[in-house]
């Protein structure tokens, strides 16, 4: 299993879509890599040289920001909006949707499963 930039990328898989499984790494940038580098991205991540795997690490690293400086720019992006106390920041301090979606419905992946609340009984007299 060739290893890039600390992420093991699947053996069966060509290149062009094992790039892929790195963060920050999609489509476009995994095709331009190969193509600058001048690798077929029909060649399975099994059959490539340990020079090509060392020249794709390399070219990714130097030309794009993936895995884990990309991780850590994103949570200091956060982190400063949390800290700025500014709208963004508390809806990402609240585990709230960010971008403008509603929440009477339809926010269960950010706000977790439901709470059910007791409704208050009616005293009568």
């Amino acid at each position: 299993m060739p290893r890039l930039l600390g992420v093991d990328i699947p053996n069966e898989k060509r290149i062009d879509i094992a790039l892929q499984y790195l963060y920050g790494v999609g489509q476009h940038v995994a095709t331009k890599a190969l193509k600058e580098l001048a690798i077929s991205g029909a060649v399975r991540a099994k059959d490539l040289k340990d020079d090509e795997v060392a020249t794709i690490a390399a070219y990714l690293e130097q030309h794009f920001v993936v895995e884990g400086a990309l991780r850590r720019t994103n949570m200091q992006n956060i982190q400063r909006l949390k800290e700025i106390y500014c709208y963004r920041g508390l809806r990402h301090r609240r585990g709230l949707p960010v971008h403008g979606q509603r929440t009477r419905c339809n926010a269960r992946t950010r706000k977790g499963p439901r709470k059910t609340v007791a409704n208050k009984k009616i005293l009568r007299k």
